[in-house]
């Protein structure tokens, strides 16, 4: 299959994993952030943490769009859906998602409430056309690669004039999630998480372009590679990355040339600004309040905004006490540190949000993983 079996080529990885061994220093130890939930499930799938010097440690970051939901989100979409009698339309990643009084999604729709899965944000705007007598609602969620889409959706409806449609909004922001982990505490040389440089993702990336990693790079002096999510992308990005750091360089390089820009799509850029504006602070799974990290729609949009709509005011939900999801998102504790993990919380049944997508840490360990745990016993 052109540009993919090219990517995964057993002997080009194996070159690249001598390449990254002969040039790690001895007595130097690096630690990198894999920030896209992909780029771990690829670490995971292809066993690259295996090809890896044991000075090269991959820490999982953030950048999985449904680990990084909150509860109370989550509860607002489950509220329109069982009291407002609203059709709620969402990805299917989300519908997994534990939320408050033992619910999910799923087993909101269980008890009644007319909630669907759709592949799209235009498909949610079909679901609405063909049920003019009915609210529905597009729960939506991810980071700036499925937010061109929403906003092309909210012009289209307004071009319509359609009067049951309208977006709860839980878009997040990549730069700022990043810029928040490295103000942190603890981040640094010093600190339980420390951080020598980022793999930064590509999808997102090809919305925004990669310029807008350079200030944070500079600004804490941790170099950035923009990597595309097959396994010889991330090892190449390994390689860039640890040859920043022995040259001392903190700079954005670019790993996906074959997709990503500095500037990114200007168009989706554009239809963004239009429709969505920054939110002061939104709520992250495991990271708290984030400062300017998602968008909210703008007030010439308002009739489309289902906060505004509905009158929904947010409360924050803590997880699960034994839930080791937040501290996992910050890179503080790895999967089987949890002691949920395996148990009680597999993916047929997730306790955290690092179970229930695909792109989660925790699932991705319990998928690829876990055996490694297993001490093997000789015969």
């Amino acid at each position: 299959m052109k540009y993919v079996d090219e990517f995964r080529d057993a002997a080009l990885a194996r070159n690249l994993a001598a390449k990254i061994a002969a040039e790690v220093q001895p007595q130097r130890r690096y630690h990198f952030m894999e920030f896209c939930g992909g780029h771990t499930h690829a670490i995971a799938r292809y066993g690259l943490a295996e090809l890896l010097p044991a000075s090269v440690r991959m820490i999982h970051g953030p950048g999985c769009p449904v680990c990084v939901l909150p509860i109370g989100r989550i509860d607002q979409a489950i509220h329109l859906a069982l009291e407002r009698g609203a059709i709620v339309c969402t990805y299917g990643d989300t519908l997994r998602v534990p939320a408050s009084g033992g619910l999910s999604m799923m087993k909101a729709k269980a008890r009644g409430a007319d909630i669907r899965m759709v592949y799209s944000a235009a498909d949610a705007l079909k679901v609405a056309r063909a049920n003019p007598v009915r609210e529905v609602v597009f729960f939506a969620i991810g980071f700036e690669t499925t937010t061109p889409p929403t906003a092309l959706v909210l012009r289209q409806a307004k071009a319509e004039g359609l009067k049951n449609f309208s977006v709860l909004c839980c878009h997040v922001l990549t730069p700022a999630a990043i810029t928040h982990i490295l103000q942190g505490p603890g981040v640094g040389p010093a600190g339980d998480v420390p951080l020598d440089g980022f793999i930064g993702p590509a999808h997102v990336s090809i919305v925004i372009g990669y310029a807008p990693y350079v200030p944070f790079a500079l600004g804490y002096q941790k170099p950035v590679v923009i990597s595309g999510f097959e396994p010889l992308d991330v090892m190449q990005s390994i390689l860039m990355l640890v040859r920043q750091v022995n040259e001392g360089r903190a700079e954005v390089e670019n790993e996906f040339t074959r997709a990503v820009s500095a500037d990114g799509n200007r168009a989706a850029q554009a239809v963004m600004d239009e429709v969505f504006e920054h939110r002061e602070v939104f709520e992250w799974r495991g990271l708290g309040e984030v400062p300017d990290s998602a968008l909210r729609i703008r007030p010439a949009y308002a009739e489309f905004d289902a906060e505004v709509r509905f009158g929904l005011c947010y409360q924050g939900v803590p997880d699960h006490k034994q839930c080791a999801c937040g501290e996992i998102l910050r890179g503080r504790k790895v999967p089987t540190d949890c002691k949920l993990f395996g148990t009680v919380c597999t993916p047929e049944n997730p306790m955290g949000s690092c179970m229930v997508s695909s792109e989660g840490a925790c699932a991705a360990h319990y998928a690829y993983g876990r055996f490694r745990d297993i001490p093997v016993v000789a015969a």
